[in-house]
């Protein structure tokens, strides 16, 4: 599914990648508005961001940002 950016142009999902991770990023318009639908590709955990929260991780200062990222906190942990 392709979603149209500002310019008005088609704007495809892909996949994000590096040596720690691979998301597949994509726009969802299934719901009541058009939402950014990731994926993990090792897992194939799913999470949907609207637009309120994309704009929030644009405002986290560095400190919040550097927090979340650290994998030790959510995502190995033993439950």
């Amino acid at each position: 599914m392709a979603a149209i950016d500002d310019e008005g142009s088609a704007a495809a999902g892909g996949i994000v990648a590096s040596e720690f991770a691979a998301v597949r990023a994509t726009v969802d318009t299934t719901a009541n508005g058009p939402r950014l639908r990731l994926q993990d590709r090792r897992t194939g955990r799913v999470r949907f961001l609207d637009a309120l929260e994309l704009e929030m991780i644009i405002w986290l200062p560095e400190g919040h940002l550097t927090r979340l990222l650290d994998p030790s906190a959510d995502r190995w942990r033993d439950t």
